[in-house]
């Protein structure tokens, strides 16, 4: 049975390739995605995305026990909701927060997440790559 990672995109992410493509990168979450599944096939992965943080709340309560890892990259929620922290505190499932730009080289008000704190691990600054971090973590500290 397949190892699985449950990645989570949250508000905006939809609009990778198209939003701040200098910070961003013009390729889409989707595109990059199925690179990733051929990457790992050795794991299911599974992706979601949502704009709504109640969405993200119940996406990662359905995770709990089912999956083997998540990979969060909650967007501006980060450093807005507790709601989402209090979330990835309350499940037994690791998670992993990553971001695609280097935070610490951004808005002031984005050095702070609410998240991390409550996560396994935090990786930022790598663009996509930081899922691929993220999901190497994973294999290789045998959390799987």
């Amino acid at each position: 049975m397949k190892k699985k990672i449950q990645i989570i995109n949250g508000v905006n992410l939809n609009l990778l390739g198209e939003r701040e493509t200098e910070i961003y990168g013009n390729i889409g979450f989707e595109s990059f995605f199925e690179k990733l599944k051929s990457m790992f096939v050795d794991l299911e992965i599974v992706y979601f995305q949502s704009n709504i943080e109640g969405e993200i709340v119940e996406c990662l309560q359905d995770v709990n026990k089912k999956f083997d890892g998540v990979v969060l990259n909650a967007g501006g929620y980060s450093h807005t909701s507790v709601a989402i922290r209090d979330a990835v505190a309350a499940i037994d499932t690791p998670v992993v927060e990553v971001h695609i730009s280097n935070l610490l080289k951004r808005e002031p008000f984005r050095h702070i997440s609410l998240i991390s704190p409550v996560c396994k691990g935090f990786i930022s600054g790598f663009g996509f790559d930081s899922y691929t971090l993220s999901i190497n973590y994973f294999i290789l500290s045998s959390q799987l």
